[in-house]
């Protein structure tokens, strides 16, 4: 794309895995931090209905521990943690790149404006 921004990490499920295992196995070998517990499925979504058949499914996690260095070193150039406070003013800013990221990281602002259970945020 020739552009930098900020995604959220994810990957292809494989064959005979659950979504949620996909994810925190994406998140463990592309940042290095394994999350914890269970996750809060917040959300399954088409990018491109009647286009492509790609469901793309979005996970929270609580927390995290550190496990070592990412095992996927093409994956990211930089990896940091972002404040919930920044996530609109990057989007708007066209930073976040992808409806992958996009529509998750806005469910997830919209629910805690609305007070939905996504635990205590």
């Amino acid at each position: 794309m020739d552009q930098w921004g900020y995604e959220l990490v994810g990957g292809l499920v494989e064959e005979g895995e659950d979504p949620a295992t996909t994810a925190a196995r994406e998140a463990e070998e592309e940042t290095g931090w394994r999350p914890v517990g269970e996750p809060e499925h917040i959300g399954t979504f088409q990018p491109l209905p009647g286009i492509i058949k790609a469901p793309v499914d979005a996970y929270v996690w609580r927390d995290a521990e550190k496990v070592g260095e990412p095992t996927d070193g093409e994956e990211a150039a930089r990896i940091e943690w972002i404040s919930v406070d920044r996530i609109l003013d990057l989007v708007r800013r066209g930073e976040v790149l992808g409806s992958g990221a996009i529509v998750p990281l806005l469910y997830y602002l919209a629910s805690r404006a609305a007070g939905a259970s996504l635990g205590d945020r």
